[in-house]
């Protein structure tokens, strides 16, 4: 990796995590130690009121000489330019590749005055192009890196997570501003701050590490003072266990702007570049909390930072090592976050409803006479459009040992199913380009499962149980099945690579459907069990008749008792049913 002199951030329109929902996703870092089988994960959440679910695919290709690649801003999917395409690319399922590299982000907004309005590589392009480029997570670093700091960067501050089946790193970049000047020779402008600053760091094994939407590493060992690594001693260890990654001006920049005047030692990227507020430790490190808070004892010491209560109490550290042995299924579980079992509960306050409904319609923030107020931002919310957990195996041949496991919408209320990385296609349903956000389709993946979360929050405490025992039903059997499909794509393998691929091609598409035969089945059997407010009479899923074959009559659950203490507190004794004489 060659010295930078220039990595930059572009913002074409600034939008600050606190106030846009478009920047708001949560991510898990898992280590080979940390995990139960000894596979590396990673997880994201695409979470975005105009995000539509799906599953994107991309083909390994030869690509003639002179080919180019068309780079869309990701919010607006407006084309920002051209840059040259490499000769061959990899294929990728989502943000995976075949060689089981996997990328996921936050966004965090950053300094204001670092909006850089000249570049072009955005988050998403970045990981689009790393994961179709690079084989492993240091490549990924380097190929990020590199076109940052070639063409510019288009987003605000980020933090990318970047796995492949042997190491899980962490990379944060913000921008440098924009300072236009003119060439002298062509008289063309230019941005004379052109590049980002940056750091990655190597998730040390047997720990875990997690990031939403805040800067998250502080401060970082560094070699002779202040240098960036080349690719020669990439490997070099700085501490035990810890390798760092970095720009070469990650601090000079700082001490430029006036942003920091310590020692070197007492750098840190989080605090001088994405400054700590209120926002940014209960909208976003509160949901990190939560994650360690699952694997974790002692979290209650950093209670008070991570709500915003105390800010100086203490930050979290990036990474913890986990009490346990952690699976796919434990990240599903924390993806579904609701802050259950603390004092803020989302089910258990008045704004949870009749129904302890979790979740809070946006705007993140509220104004009710002159007064400012916010709802809670979960790890589990409404308008995710597609979110993974991506697990990657060293002991397997890489088409058989990444599995991708992806559900669409609502992390809550989705379903996680195993898609291999080296499958030939993704079924129809859950395409790209099947349908959008403004383009209904009764049979695609993102519709099928909004179809069945929009009942749910009708009748919530109602309605979940049901959804959480198909839930279950599914991705159990899924876990249960991945040992034997790797056995029998293992055993293809050995004789004929291109079957084991169209097997596992099978696999992952008929899993797909399934899902979605059963996700419809269960928004039928919802809708009917509990019409109009009631509940149907049914036995193992089957609704009951008298006798006669009439319908046996419905139950009337009504509400709870503080609903209705909360009734007759607003309106006192406007529903007093008088008492006879």
């Amino acid at each position: 990796m060659k010295t930078y002199t220039h990595i930059s951030l572009l913002l074409i329109i600034l939008l600050g995590v606190y106030s846009s929902p478009i920047n708001a996703c949560t991510n898990f870092l898992v280590t080979r130690g940390a995990s139960a089988d000894g596979s590396t994960m990673i997880s994201y959440a695409a979470d975005s009121h105009i995000r539509y679910g799906e599953l994107y695919f991309s083909p390994a290709t030869h690509w003639p000489e002179g080919s180019m690649v068309t780079i869309y801003d990701r919010s607006t999917a407006e084309p920002l330019g051209q840059i040259p395409q490499v000769p061959y690319t990899y294929q990728t399922v989502g943000f995976m590749n075949e060689h089981q590299l996997a990328i996921g982000e936050t966004t965090f907004g950053g300094r204001n005055e670092l909006v850089d309005t000249t570049g072009l590589m955005d988050y998403a392009a970045l990981m689009f192009l790393a994961t179709q480029r690079a084989k492993t997570a240091r490549e990924a670093i380097k190929v990020i890196a590199e076109l940052i700091a070639e063409y510019g960067y288009a987003s605000s501050g980020e933090s990318f997570s970047i796995g492949d089946p042997n190491e899980v790193w962490i990379m944060e970049l913000v921008g440098k501003g924009t300072d236009l000047k003119n060439d002298r020779k062509t008289g063309e402008q230019f941005n004379a701050r052109k590049g980002a600053v940056w750091v990655a760091v190597r998730i040390p094994d047997g720990y875990v590490s997690a990031h939403a939407n805040h800067a998250r590493i502080t401060q970082f060992p560094k070699e002779d003072g202040n240098k960036s690594i080349s690719s020669k001693n990439l490997d070099k260890i700085f501490s035990p266990g810890i390798e760092v990654v970095y720009a070469h001006d990650v601090v000079s920049f700082a001490r430029e702007q006036n942003y920091f005047n310590g020692k070197d030692t007492d750098f840190s990227f989080s605090d001088v570049y994405a400054p700590l507020d209120f926002g940014a430790a209960r909208f976003c490190e509160l949901r990190v909390w939560s994650m360690f808070n699952h694997i974790s004892g002692g979290m209650e010491d950093y209670w008070e930072y991570a709500t915003g209560e105390n800010l100086d109490s203490g930050r979290m550290p990036l990474f913890i090592k986990p009490n346990r042995k952690l699976t796919p299924q434990d990240l599903m579980t924390f993806k579904r976050d609701h802050l259950q079992g603390t004092d803020l509960d989302m089910a258990k306050d008045a704004g949870a409803g009749p129904f302890g409904l979790p979740y809070r319609w946006r705007g993140l923030t509220w104004e009710h006479n002159g007064e400012e107020y916010f709802n809670e931002r979960t790890t589990a919310t409404q308008q995710t459009g597609f979110s993974f957990i991506a697990q990657m195996r060293n002991w397997l041949p890489d088409p058989i040992g990444g599995i991708n496991w992806f559900g669409v919408d609502d992390a809550g209320i989705t379903v996680y199913v195993p898609f291999y990385c080296g499958i030939n296609r993704v079924p129809y349903t859950w395409a790209e380009g099947y349908g959008d956000i403004l383009d209904y389709k009764e049979d695609a993946a993102f519709w099928v499962f909004n179809r069945v979360a929009h009942f749910a929050y009708l009748f919530y405490n109602r309605v979940m149980p049901d959804v959480r025992k198909v839930q279950n039903e599914l991705e159990t059997k899924f876990a249960q099945y991945v040992p034997g499909v790797d056995a029998a794509a293992l055993k293809l393998w050995e004789t004929d690579k291109n079957l084991a691929r169209e097997f596992l091609t099978d696999y992952s598409c008929n899993m797909g459907e399934t899902t979605l035969k059963r996700w419809k089945e269960l928004g039928d059997f919802l809708l009917v069990k509990y019409l109009d407010g009631n509940r149907k009479q049914e036995e193992n899923g089957r609704f009951l008749r008298n006798s006669w074959g009439y319908p046996q009559p419905p139950s009337f659950p009504g509400y709870s008792d503080q609903w209705k203490e909360d009734v007759i507190k607003n309106t006192g004794d406007r529903f007093v049913y008088p008492k006879s004489e």
